[in-house]
């Protein structure tokens, strides 16, 4: 009974911080954009800095009226937004905040296998909204999703399987367990390769053409209104905390901190998401969409051989420490 009663606790503490760390996310965003952008923004909903504007749109998109094309296969448009949010609760579940079981949803022995395939699950959400929609607009941007996905899956694989080739499991804790200060600078490569595949899988500025507003209005999300579209949203700022999780996680030490891991070492692995999370802002508002052929190019030509390199490196090392 205690057993149970342990896993439901857990599963709840997950699922608040499933609901409670996308929405810090997107209020950070509204507010770091405002001030790297010299502009004020909203600052009036729950009085402070405008802290429940993020709140205030959630209430207004539950008020919209919920719209489904005529034409639509209205079944796929509407099961599309939670095939779009599912995996990233489900991967949140596996990731570990602090060292020992206490400290993770659930461990999974095979974790980084079950993360990278759930994550791919996710994307099918935009080519599910794109295809169902009946629009020119959205199943541009659906296809655009697909290509996205097939250039930028490989190289997250590889920059995956370094780690796991370097650690010798590919159980999450375990990765942790096998950790050494000594493998960031000669694993960073393979770092910067995943989470740049992360941000082209979420489909987040410079690689928002799937979504590109001034071509194809919205892509695959163009007809979707209200909680269906509030969905989406949740999706995209879901995908980026757990992308900044698993980055910190694979690559970053996760909760190892400068004194080793101990009890507080769930702080580690939160500030080290956060910071990252303030990176994947910080591009959206740096850098400019590429164009569609860059974005290929930058994948098959300079992602995946940067990725190889990374595996080759980690085998010669493997071999020579060993």
């Amino acid at each position: 009974m205690n057993g149970v009663l342990d896993i439901v606790l857990r599963l709840v503490i997950v699922f608040v911080a499933f609901l409670v760390l996308p929405l810090l996310v997107g209020q950070a965003e509204h507010k770091v954009m405002a001030h790297m952008q010299g502009r004020l923004g909203p600052m009036h909903a729950g009085g402070f800095h405008g802290w429940a504007q993020l709140v205030a749109d959630g209430v207004k998109f539950a008020q919209k009226e919920d719209v489904v094309p005529a034409d639509a296969d209205r079944r796929i448009f509407q099961l599309a937004p939670a095939v779009a949010l599912l995996p990233y609760l489900l991967v949140l579940v596996v990731i570990p905040v602090g060292p020992g079981g206490s400290a993770v949803g659930q461990s999974v022995d095979a974790g980084l296998f079950y993360v990278l395939a759930v994550l791919g699950v996710g994307v099918l959400g935009s080519l599910m909204a794109g295809w169902a929609s009946a629009n020119k607009y959205s199943l541009l941007g659906g296809l655009r999703t697909a290509a996205q996905l097939l250039a930028y899956e490989l190289p997250m694989l590889l920059a995956a399987a370094s780690v796991a080739m370097a650690a010798g499991t590919v159980s999450l804790p375990g990765l942790l367990d096998a950790f050494h200060w000594w493998w960031v600078p000669w694993q960073i490569v393979g770092g910067a390769v995943f989470f740049v595949s992360g941000l082209a899988e979420l489909q987040r500025p410079p690689f928002d053409m799937p979504v590109a507003d001034s071509e194809i209005i919205f892509g695959a999300y163009t007809e979707y209104t209200g909680l269906r579209f509030a969905l989406f949203l949740l999706a995209e700022y879901a995908g980026i905390v757990v992308l900044s999780g698993l980055t910190a996680v694979l690559f970053l030490g996760g909760w190892h901190g400068p004194s080793g891991a101990d009890g507080l070492g769930w702080v580690w692995t939160l500030l080290k998401t956060a910071v990252l999370a303030f990176v994947v802002i910080w591009l959206r508002v740096s850098y400019p969409r590429l164009r569609e052929d860059q974005l290929q190019k930058l994948a098959w030509t300079v992602l995946i051989p940067l990725a190889l390199a990374q595996i080759a490196l980690t085998g010669v090392v493997k071999v020579v420490i060993s």
